[in-house]
Order: structure tokens, then sequence, then C-alpha cells
């Protein structure tokens, strides 16, 4: 079983139809005890970070999701849930999960394209990755597929080492990151198409070493 985590903040349905599509049983959740008997879990959101930690805090699921993946459980966090395991966030100021050692930042509100044309904030819409290392959630994701993004914020990990993919959006962010039994996305696979559910399905099956 798949616990999919909910902390109010949202985009929880998408992903447990999408899941479910792909085959796998999950539940949407914030009960401790389940989410304890999950396989695995996947984390996910949108929204700001401020709330969403108030929400975690309030439910005690900050411990829980500590606990996961302090016992090796594979973990996927999506959008707001990627940003969340990071240290801090510069959005309202919010310390985080700290599971990922680094901040959260935004997009300068001044950002270019590289013909030097202002881009939109948030970041909204179909974009590429770029990959710093192999992973086994993204076996079968070619170069080129794109993913679709919703963010005015980006994780920057302290250790690079953590950034498994990049995206260009005026700058070079990190899209993907992760270590040991935990990845993270950015974007939403829920929402990207035959490349978002192979990725969900690689997640599904994957067994960190």
């Amino acid at each position: 079983m798949i616990a999919i985590i909910d902390y109010n903040a949202g985009n929880l349905t998408s992903v447990a139809r999408a899941v479910s599509h792909i085959g796998f049983q999950c539940i949407v959740t914030n009960n401790i005890e389940l989410i304890g008997m999950a396989e695995r879990i996947i984390f996910p959101g949108v929204g700001a970070a401020g709330s969403a930690m108030e929400s975690i805090k309030r439910l005690c699921l900050d411990k829980a999701i500590k606990h996961a993946f302090a016992t090796g459980k594979p973990m996927l966090g999506i959008c707001l849930g990627t940003q969340i395991i990071m240290g801090h966030s510069k959005e309202n100021d919010t310390s985080c999960l700290g599971i990922i050692n680094g901040c959260v930042r935004a997009f300068p509100s001044d950002i270019k394209s590289r013909d030097e044309n202002r881009l939109k904030i948030p970041h909204m819409g179909w974009n590429s990755i770029k990959s710093k290392k192999q992973h086994p959630v993204l076996s079968g994701v070619r170069e080129n597929d794109e993913f679709y993004f919703v963010h005015g914020f980006y994780p920057d990990p302290a250790d690079k080492e953590h950034v498994i993919a990049t995206t260009d959006y005026g700058i070079s962010f990190a899209s993907i990151i992760g270590f040991d039994n935990i990845i993270a996305t950015q974007f939403h696979p829920e929402k990207s198409g035959k490349q978002g559910i192979t990725l969900l399905k690689n997640f599904c099956m994957w067994k960190p070493c």
C-alpha cells in the first residue's frame, strides 16, 4: 500500500488517480498509523510553505514523515512536497522538515530568457529536464521529455550531489532532488502525460539500496 499524505495542501485526487491507473493500491491519509504501515510514501502538495508546515506540525505529520525516511521507506515528494523536505523556505520565512539540507528560493522578480524577454512568475507550463545523474526512477525518461510545472519557488540543496536533474527557466534550477530512499520532483508527474506516468510507475517499483 502507498500512502499519499494529506496535509490540506491539495493536489491529492489527481495523484491517487494516477497511481491507481498504473495498478498500485494507495490511500490518501493523514493517519499516522496508516502512514507507518505503508510500504512507500508520496508527499504531494500545492500552495504556500508557511500554511503547509502549520498543518504538518498540527497533524504531527513531521514526525511521521521523518520516521518514514529514517526507516528506509521509498518516498516521493511532488511540487510543494519537494520544497517542504528542505531545511528552510524563503516563502513565508518557513522552517521546513530538513530531510535535505538547503533552502527554497524564489525566482528573481526580473527573470529573463536567453533572448532577454521577461519571463512570467510563477513558472507555469511544460519544460524539459536535464539529468545530472542516473536514477532508477528516471528509467525510460528521455532527455528531452517535458513535464508540467507550476511554481514560483524552487529547491536549492546545499549539497549539489542531491541534485538529480535541472531545468532552465531564466536560471538553471534543481527540478529533481533526492538521496538514499527519497526522490522529489518540482514538477507534477501526475499531470505530465506518458513520461510522468513512467516516472510514477518507476517510483512504485523502486527498491532503494
